[in-house]
């Protein structure tokens, strides 16, 4: 059943209950009452040994950029596709002037200087000895390691802060954040024949080949979903594939793979940058070859980065996702669209929220740029990420980020005739983020459709996911001249990552603007004649069946697979009908940054001026 006490929070209204007085003048800002279940304690840190921790302070305006993020991504509206600059939104989220002052002031009288890593400046970073730290935050650094692979990890059950600081500091990481190691989302692999295609190309769609009801290929995805064959020729294009736990993918391996199910487009290829010191170049591993080999397979001739996220944070996992994404941040042009195929079960957050709705609004800042975030939903039903009977008898368990409101969540499907829900496909409800409010129709409809299926087991106000799904099931790769089925949501969002790619290509060939946060314009109105739908299959877990594919919306499958057809008749209707010309919403940034009169007539913008003008 759902804790009685579990509270679904809103994404920027949420409360962790009043600090735990420690004296006059300082205040426990987080506590963990017992070492979280997976975690064992070992012993005492070394006085010696540092730590590097992040600082996260109070951001000035979130609300703002919550406004201003649904207000480009409407298509109602008439600032849709007029995304905000890089400097609109350091300008929403970067911390008082008041804020730093008192931070420095703190750190500075204890002989510590920080240093900032993010550019909103909303981020620091401080490393120091432990028993520096322990004096610094009236804490006991201790080791712990996670049992399942016995990684060490320092961290201390409580901290405290002056209290003179409350409203100016967030919190800090990695102190009492207890999160397991990130898992892959790809359950299961074997080998397979590497099937070749003669080279030709598809005008319009062609009859779903037999073969693909036993394995996927490009060929397969293409006709299922009339994905065009034509090359990507808009400039400022760009596909960014994020990899974690030392993945990457081998060039040589895509242009074999390519040359077999791609001939028509041989000579694809991707840029790999590294961050936190993550592997660009080596032998191909299957997750990072699977997302690239079905992104640059698909989204012909669209520029692909391949971000490889190492570990020099010696934060953990987490910190990488922390660290990719203020470095896309930093970027003047960030890629229009992202995929990420790791996630985490969200219980991992659930003492702790803060941390998990800090990195949902950075997704909220990047998509109010222009970029489109997608994440695998997770392969373990409603048991989380992965397949697990923990959970048995208890509440199902969702994940992040797909419980974020400010992305797009992709499930999977499998078989073609008909398509139908893929078991592993996770989704439910999440505890932690409430439901937006572009999503009340769609779910009121399905839970009247559920009924008491499932009663007490999720949270029925919380945001709801995954939002759309693609094939999932043997997906054919090509690692070191070996062909292996893979299967997963990991297969699924860098599929739908190159869907929305294609279609912004269309976009920005026509002078538009590229698609950016979807979801407004995916729960719209008519919306959902563009997608698949769904209506067969389950995700089971947690020793139920789960939750089952309806008509309409479900949290198995989303709103369905998509046609990209259909699709960029839905694009082009809304760009045309909303304000989401790129010409024009250049040349509006240009006037607000140079007159108060705001020609854009944005009120957003405005109130972002104002606001930093303060």
């Amino acid at each position: 059943m759902v804790a009685a006490g579990l509270l679904v929070l809103s994404l920027f209204s949420f409360a962790l209950g009043k600090p735990l007085t420690l004296s006059s003048e300082r205040l426990v800002v987080r506590s963990q009452v017992d070492v979280p279940t997976g975690f064992s304690y070992q012993r005492k840190a070394t006085a010696e040994q540092t730590l590097n921790l992040r600082i996260a302070l109070t951001q000035s305006n979130i609300t703002g950029l919550e406004s201003a993020l649904y207000d480009v991504s409407n298509p109602t509206s008439e600032n849709y596709g007029h995304h905000l600059t890089k400097a609109e939104v350091e300008a929403m989220v970067a911390p008082s002037a008041e804020t730093v002052s008192k931070v420095a002031a703190w750190l500075g009288k204890n002989n510590i200087t920080a240093q900032t890593i993010s550019p909103a400046g909303d981020w620091l970073s401080i490393s120091v000895p432990v028993a520096q730290a322990n004096t610094l935050l009236n804490a006991q650094f201790e080791e712990y390691t996670w049992d399942k692979t016995n990684k060490t990890v320092i961290r201390t059950l409580a901290y405290s802060i002056p209290e003179t600081l409350q409203e100016h500091l967030q919190f800090i990481y990695p102190a009492t954040q207890f999160i397991p190691p990130v898992e892959r989302h790809t359950p299961a692999f074997e080998i397979v024949d590497l099937p070749r295609k003669s080279k030709r190309t598809r005008s319009k769609r062609a009859a779903v080949p037999a073969l693909c009801a036993k394995q996927i290929t490009p060929d397969c995805l293409q006709a299922l979903y009339n994905i065009p064959t034509t090359p990507a020729s808009a400039t400022g294009n760009s596909l960014g594939v994020s990899g974690f736990i030392e993945e990457i993918a081998n060039k040589d391996d895509l242009a074999d793979f390519l040359a077999a199910t791609r001939p028509d487009a041989p000579d694809g290829t991707f840029t790999a940058v590294s961050v936190d010191g993550g592997i660009t170049s080596g032998a191909g591993t299957v997750e990072a070859t699977l997302d690239i080999q079905y992104t640059v397979g698909l989204a012909t001739n669209v520029p692909t980065t391949f971000i490889s996220v190492g570990e020099n944070n010696k934060d953990g996992d987490l910190g990488g996702f922390l660290d990719i994404i203020n470095a896309l941040l930093a970027e003047d042009a960030p890629p229009l669209v992202l995929t990420t195929s790791f996630g985490f079960n969200e219980a991992s957050f659930a003492s702790q929220p803060d941390l998990a709705v800090n990195l949902c609004t950075a997704y909220g800042q990047l998509g109010a740029r222009g970029t489109t975030i997608l994440f695998a939903s997770g392969d373990g039903g409603v048991s989380g990420s992965q397949s697990s009977t923990a959970c048995d008898g208890a509440a199902f368990v969702p994940t992040f980020p797909s419980g974020c409101p400010f992305l797009t969540s992709v499930g999977s499907t499998q078989g073609i005739a008909p398509e139908v829900a893929a078991d592993f496909s996770s989704g439910g409800f999440s505890n932690i983020f409430a439901r937006p409010a572009y999503q009340d129709d769609a779910v009121a409809a399905y839970l009247s459709q559920l009924g008491n299926t499932n009663a007490g087991l999720f949270q029925t106000k919380g945001r709801a996911f995954p939002d759309v799904s693609t094939q999932g099931v043997q997906f054919v790769v090509e690692i070191g001249g070996q062909a292996q089925g893979v299967s997963g949501t990991s297969a699924s969002s860098p599929t739908f990552a190159s869907v929305v790619a294609l279609l912004n290509d269309e976009l920005l060939n026509a002078g538009k603007s590229p698609l950016g946060f979807l979801n407004p314009l995916i729960y719209s109105s008519g919306s959902a004649a563009a997608f698949n739908d769904i209506t067969s299959g389950s995700n089971p877990g947690c020793g139920t069946d789960g939750f089952p594919a309806l008509t309409g919306w479900d949290p198995v499958t989303g709103f369905g697979t998509p046609d990209f057809a259909k699709l960029l008749t839905l694009v082009t209707g809304s760009a045309a009908a909303g304000a989401g010309d790129a010409t024009t919403a250049a040349a509006a940034s240009t006037a607000a940054a140079t007159s108060t009169a705001a020609a854009t007539g944005r009120k957003h913008r405005n109130k972002a001026q104002a606001h930093a003008s303060h």
